[in-house]
């Protein structure tokens, strides 16, 4: 397929506004809280990054002296936040009877063979009991009192395998009034320990963000109060239990990060009958349902990548799928807020192994020249009102209760790395379908379901928690909605004790409700019903088969066009191998495989290559399948006199023009290499930097786009660049 990229998808009034205040911003340079990263270890030249915000991370880490981290960072020129786990985190003096003179090891996650599950060495997942909860508000008070803006309680995170400590019992005789019981001996049993789960950790956070708010408050301060969270999706895929969904009701959250990168995404699932990592397609949903998560609320979202990740592999392997997560999180125009890394430290001073061999280096000039230019592009990305190439208007519903069947399984029941989910998922994704997720606890907002045509939901890997939602779907179904259901209704937590089966009712199944709210009668057989101006498709098969198997979608995938084209009466459904998005002037691509159509995309334009360390500028630019391109549109750039940085591994400060001398300073992390594209009005007679002139080479100019590409040693300091212009 052959695209021009020239102003795709353009949207004069947003480029403008959006470029005016980036170029704004870098001229005057405002305080703002757009881009951040988070690090323990204090302030250090070497990964001296340059975003807005440096998250300090723990009190008792790196050695403690957590004000006087802060204070360094500070002094440097960062706002500065406060990080630490609310699961777990370096809390010895806990454990271990320092804080109140008693040990507290037996808060720890147990698992029925009667083993704590360890974050680290003297490290457990924690139970958040009362007495927890009260040494969190004690940690989050020296923070505050050390003058931080921000507090980030992250991953609040219950192992599904957990739940036999004592201490976990005695949270459950509180909270359900009767004596516990083992989650692997019934379907009820799981269901009710993960719905406890659930609930201890939206406790502790909603007890701690309430006491940040009142404290800062009392002492004439609003520190601001965010999670850092895995998506609901990877929790579910890894068998862990979470608040997510229901962090929108509570009051004193201002914030979230979407902690998606290369060790979530790389979670190997099932499609077309075949189990293996798909990085970029994982990653693609995985931010989905953070915005559908977040996007009623209002409430500020930062997405995060990491250029590296936990796991040790090779620095190629960093690099090709740090590309596949990057661009997965630009093609969701409506955010423009990232943590650009976590732990800066790891990834300037680390060491891991070269491909295809067994030596262990640090980070190569070009990599870490490409990663700064490409977390200096997330410091002017703008927001965009355009949309990512494709068929629009297609949802997964997803619930909270979707972790909630994860581990352990019963009556021989599987769902092989959430293929439940997966099976209504990727088959529109793997042919270049944006699809969205649906979060079915936001269906009461009335903004959830007004851009979806389509609605793919089943119940065999969730439950509603509520009977409200089933409303919700049959209001927009009503007007004009179309639901396909896919489940056989016979996993074994459709049984379990909840709102469908007590309290006077008698179903069955859930589905059972919601087909009654929509005046459905379910014949055997049929798979179409009119509902008011809708249509809904029952489909008694579980959404699992259409991935588990080869070619197990092809009918799912007539339906969904049915559905689509005939009844929701969107247009046409367009299948193709590509994601291509324009925001302001970068233009994100992204190339699938496993498609009917093997063809690379090809991109026709002005364009500078941001993945390429080199900054080359091309006229064309192929993406094969499998692989991403992010690119800087020269086309975009109206011509003018006065000269602009347009790509960089450093970040630009002090920028002035006067009397034909362009002049600003570069700030990146010392011992790396710095490559700038800045376009002119015309070639410099005179290029000097930190005051050592030098003269244009032909290969540094580019006269048909007017572009210099300057290549120098970065200094953490800053180095002073000055352009004369002849008149």
């Amino acid at each position: 397929m052959k695209t021009k990229m020239c102003g795709l998808f353009f949207v004069a009034s947003i480029l403008c506004v959006a470029q005016g205040q980036s170029q704004q911003a870098k001229s005057k340079n405002a305080k703002r809280e757009k881009t951040a990263f988070q690090v323990s270890a204090p302030w250090k030249p070497d990964y001296d990054v340059r975003s807005d915000i440096a998250i300090v991370y723990g009190i008792h880490d790196d050695g403690g002296n957590f004000a006087e981290r802060v204070k360094v960072w500070k002094e440097k020129g960062y706002t500065v936040h406060f990080m630490t786990g609310i699961a777990w985190g370096q809390y010895q003096d806990y454990f271990l009877g320092k804080w109140d003179g008693k040990t507290h090891w037996d808060e720890g996650q147990v698992t029925r063979k009667n083993d704590t599950i360890w974050h680290g060495h003297y490290v457990p997942y924690i139970v958040p009991t009362e007495n927890y909860i009260n040494y969190m508000k004690s940690l989050v008070k020296q923070a505050i009192d050390a003058g931080v803006e921000a507090v980030h309680l992250e991953e609040p995170e219950f192992w599904a395998r957990s739940g036999y400590s004592d201490s976990f019992k005695e949270e459950w005789q509180k909270y359900y009034g009767f004596a516990w019981m083992p989650q692997h001996e019934s379907p009820e049993a799981t269901y009710l320990s993960s719905k406890l789960k659930y609930h201890l950790y939206y406790n502790a956070l909603k007890e701690v963000f309430h006491y940040v708010k009142t404290y800062s408050k009392s002492i004439g301060r609003d520190v601001k109060c965010y999670v850092p969270t895995h998506s609901l999706i990877n929790y579910s895929l890894w068998e862990i239990v979470s608040p997510e969904a229901s962090l929108a009701s509570l009051p004193d959250i201002d914030g979230y990060i979407a902690q998606v990168w290369t060790g979530t995404a790389r979670e190997a699932i099932y499609f077309n009958g075949v189990k293996k990592e798909r990085v970029f397609e994982n990653a693609f949903l995985e931010y989905g349902s953070m915005v559908s998560m977040t996007a009623p609320t209002g409430r500020k979202v930062f997405f995060l990548t990491d250029p590296i990740e936990d796991r040790r592999q090779t620095w190629d392997d960093y690099k090709r799928n740090y590309q596949a997560t990057y661009t997965a999180q630009l093609l969701y125009p409506m955010t423009a807020d990232y943590e650009v890394m976590p732990w800066p430290n790891r990834i300037y001073l680390g060491k891991f192994k070269v491909e295809n061999t067994q030596s262990v280096e640090g980070i190569s000039p070009a990599y870490a020249t490409q990663m700064q230019v490409m977390v200096n592009a997330l410091n002017d990305m703008p927001l965009s009102l355009n949309k990512v190439s494709g068929s629009h208007g297609i949802g997964v519903l997803l619930s909270n209760s979707l972790m909630f069947q994860r581990f352990p399984t019963h009556a021989g029941y599987e769902d092989p790395a959430l293929s439940n989910f997966y099976g209504m998922a990727m088959p529109l994704l793997k042919r270049g379908v944006p699809v969205e997720t649906v979060h079915i606890e936001n269906t009461g907002y009335k903004n959830t379901l007004k851009d979806i045509k389509v609605l793919v939901m089943s119940y065999a890997n969730m439950k509603p928690l509520s009977a409200e939602y089933h409303q919700h779907i049959a209001d927009w179904v009503k007007k004009g909605g179309v639901l396909l259901y896919y489940a056989k209704d016979t996993d074994p937590f459709q049984t379990v004790k909840e709102w469908w089966n007590t309290n006077g009712n008698h179903y069955k199944a859930p589905s059972e409700h919601l087909f009654q709210t929509l005046n459905i009668q379910e014949v055997a057989g049929q798979e179409e019903y009119t509902c008011g101006k809708g249509k809904v498709f029952i489909v008694r098969k579980d959404p699992k088969e259409l991935v588990l198997q080869g070619n197990g979608d092809e009918a799912f995938i007539q339906q969904i066009r049915k559905a689509y084209e005939q009844y929701a009466h969107a247009g046409k459904l367009v299948f193709k191998n590509n994601f291509t998005l324009q925001r302001g002037p970068y233009i994100i691509a992204s190339t699938l495989d496993e498609n009917a159509d093997k063809q690379p995309l090809q991109l026709t334009g002005s364009f500078i290559d941001l993945f390429d360390p080199g900054l080359p500028v091309l006229s064309s630019k192929t993406v094969q399948p499998n692989e991403q391109a992010f690119l800087y549109d020269l086309s975009t750039v109206k011509k003018s006199k006065q000269p602009q940085v347009l790509a960089t591994a450093a970040r630009i400060y002090d920028e002035t023009f006067s009397n034909n001398v362009y002049s600003f300073v570069a700030k990146s992390p010392s011992n790396t290499n710095n490559a700038m594209h800045i376009i002119m009005p015309a070639k410099p007679v005179s290029v000097s930097i930190d005051g050592v002139n030098q003269s244009v080479s032909p290969q540094q100019w580019d006269e048909r786009t007017r572009t210099l590409l300057l290549k120098f040693p970065n200094k953490s300091e800053g180095v002073r660049v000055e352009l004369k212009i002849e008149n």
